[in-house]
């Protein structure tokens, strides 16, 4: 209690002592005002301690977010300077060689593989397989309005096979471009790059061809299985006495 407050309520208490209760109601309307007053201070006072409070607590959580991204950025690096030390132990360098050199190496090496992968894959492809099968595909426009076509045809072996082959092409007006062949076990594939003049050039070429070729395979598959029985008459033909 402040001197003024004091001083007021000594005057009051002595007015209500000499006088038979002068100002009771202004003593106790000061008190309850003191009362009120130092309340307000405790309010104030728990509102600035919780504001406090909470701004420490997210003080704390920043801090412990920033530790966060910092150890997740460590293992990061970690890992890639983990993966370039392992590229450099794949590739024709050493520890001094710097990161984009390294790259640069890398895809070098990428563009190598994969020419290399198709270079496997397109020799594979060229390999006869077990079953008779014909493709016939447009692959690009030749120029001056004339087309092109990559045409593989897979069956057994014959001597007969190419020289009908090209009675073929010659009949549907096709030049041979490029041809490619492949035997493997008593069976062929022959792959072809052939292009339409000017004359007979349109889509349906892709279709006399499918179907030439078709006819061609039909033949094939009845040559040879005649062939084969033959071969089981010969196998099981008693001898003569």
């Amino acid at each position: 209690m402040d001197h003024n407050n004091s001083d007021l309520f000594q005057l009051l208490g002595a007015g209500s002592g000499a006088g038979g209760g002068y100002y009771p109601a202004a003593a106790m309307l000061m008190m309850d005002h003191h009362h009120q007053h130092q309340v307000s201070s405790d309010d104030n006072m728990s509102a600035i301690e919780t504001e406090a409070s909470h701004h420490h607590q997210q003080q704390d959580r920043a801090l412990a977010a920033l530790r966060n991204h910092k150890e997740a950025e460590k293992r990061r690096r970690e890992r890639i300077n983990s993966h370039l030390a392992r590229l450099r132990t794949l590739l024709p360098c050493n520890s001094k060689t710097d990161k984009a050199s390294l790259l640069a190496k890398v895809v070098q090496r990428v563009k190598e593989l994969k020419q290399q992968t198709s270079e496997i894959i397109t020799e594979f492809e060229t390999l006869p397989s077990e079953t008779d099968e014909i493709s016939v595909l447009s692959t690009a426009d030749g120029g001056h309005g004339g087309l092109i076509f990559k045409a593989s045809l897979c069956c057994e072996d014959r001597s007969d096979l190419i020289p009908e082959l090209i009675e073929i092409l010659k009949s549907l007006h096709l030049k041979t471009l490029r041809a490619e062949m492949a035997t493997l076990g008593g069976r062929t594939r022959n792959v072809l790059v052939v292009a339409a003049d000017k004359e007979h050039n349109s889509i349906e070429s892709i279709h006399f061809l499918q179907n030439s070729l078709r006819s061609l395979l039909e033949r094939s598959g009845s040559a040879d299985r005649s062939k084969r029985r033959r071969a089981m008459d010969r196998r099981f033909t008693p001898a003569s006495s």
